[in-house]
């Protein structure tokens, strides 16, 4: 059944019912397998290796390079789908994503014809870029180092999600200058050690733990000087996070919605002999649904200007690039705070409709509220409203990427040289 039948309005383009079919039965799949794997906390290996075989990681590659050509907004709309069968897997994911879609906006190289056969031939990268205790804002501790003929790489990371699952990381380091960098490490490198250790109380299954390198082979062809990455990076990562709430806000209609349908026990002082007929449930359940489609739009909205920034990359005009990159920057900030608001409440107001055996951990309802709540607070919403009103009121550009850790030392000569941005992670 397409989007435009189930009443979440159609698809980013004409193509797109036909780019979702390839996907739709590993979808179902996946999600009749969600509760369970929540339930038992069974991280989802072979749903993730069922994708790469079909080429969901090669979504957004080029078809003249073996990928399936999405646009952003197909790509967007796709997530919204799977994250629907369970987000974990989307956030799992992510960082293969950002990746690719630095590879997508390199210009051809060896390194993007390296990249594009490994990706096309189904293999995925992790993420390990955060550092936590007294990691500093302004550089990492990871690093690389010359031993003998060769480059290796030590330090630590966390929050290294879906690492668990890949078969390369993609990891932000310090390179043999002191210059930021990117530095690619197979995954089953004898030096590289990832661990599930993520106690998180949402997103469970994502892997999003320690990942430590202890002189991992590094080939010299797969380090990239941080600063070449594409401009849009921090509001594609961002966007992923609002599909991925948004995929969260359709589970909670369409699970909220057939849970009301199959309910018989009624209170005696309802406005209806069953939850299905009584006015007031019904209204709830039509409040939580259009908070759902609500959010779709938006994202399809953000996913639209990050085509233009994507489209202005390649033809190479940097006042232009710089131009597309605010706006993105910008649209998806101005997202991420209503996109939150109508998820998290969704997540909540879904218990109105139901008795108090929804409460029960069996039915893992309270998956959605604890996933989005996650999501949500990885890159906090009120830095991302000041940043809007900052623009609206004083037409401040946003700033560039961001980074979280120990604040550089205010001086009394220079008390506002914190690189506020950096506050979001």
């Amino acid at each position: 059944m397409s989007q435009v039948d189930q009443a979440w309005g159609a698809g980013p383009s004409a193509r797109y019912e036909d780019l979702a079919k390839k996907f739709r039965p590993l979808f179902e799949e996946i999600r009749q397998g969600a509760i369970a794997r929540e339930f038992n906390r069974i991280l989802p290996d072979a749903q993730i290796a069922l994708l790469k075989r079909a080429g969901f990681g090669a979504l957004r590659l080029p078809e003249g390079e073996g990928g399936l050509g999405a646009t952003l907004a197909e790509f967007f709309n796709l997530l919204i789908e799977l994250s629907a069968a369970d987000s974990n897997i989307t956030q799992a994911l992510r960082g293969h994503f950002g990746f690719v879609e630095n590879v997508v906006n390199t210009a051809p190289s060896a390194f993007r014809r390296r990249w594009a056969e490994r990706i096309s031939n189904g293999e995925i990268a992790g993420n390990a870029w955060t550092e936590i205790g007294n990691a500093s804002q302004g550089a990492f501790a990871t690093h690389i180092a010359r031993k003998g003929d060769g480059l290796v790489l030590n330090g630590e990371k966390y929050y290294t999600t879906g690492s668990l699952f890949a078969d390369w990381i993609d990891v932000g380091a310090t390179g043999l200058e002191g210059e930021g960098i990117t530095v690619l490490v197979r995954r089953d490198d004898p030096g590289v050690r990832v661990v599930d250790d993520w106690d998180g109380f949402g997103q469970k299954l994502t892997a999003s733990g320690t990942t430590t390198f202890s002189d991992a082979r590094v080939d010299p062809l797969d380090v990239v000087v941080d600063d070449t990455k594409f401009g849009y990076s921090p509001a594609f990562y961002q966007t992923v996070h609002l599909a991925t709430l948004a995929g969260i806000g359709r589970a909670i209609a369409i699970e909220t919605a057939a849970a009301v349908s199959a309910r018989t026990r009624q209170f005696s002082h309802a406005a209806g002999p069953r939850s299905s007929q009584d006015p007031q449930v019904l209204q709830v359940v039509g409040r939580i649904r259009s908070n759902a489609y609500a959010t779709t739009a938006i994202v399809l909205q953000v996913a639209a200007a990050q085509e233009r920034a994507h489209v202005a990359n390649l033809a190479g005009n940097d006042e232009a690039v710089e131009r597309a990159n605010a706006v993105a920057e910008l649209e998806t900030s101005q997202a991420l705070g209503v996109v939150t608001n109508l998820v998290l409440e969704a997540s909540t107001i879904l218990f109105d409709t139901l008795g108090a055996s929804a409460a029960k951990s069996s039915t893992a309802l309270d998956r959605h509220w604890r996933n989005a709540r996650t999501i949500s607070s990885h890159n906090p919403r009120i830095y991302k409203d000041r940043i809007v009103g900052d623009f609206a009121v004083n037409g401040t550009p946003p700033p560039g990427q961001w980074r979280i850790g120990q604040a550089p030392a205010l001086t009394a000569e220079s008390p506002d040289k914190v690189d506020e941005s950096s506050a979001a992670a």
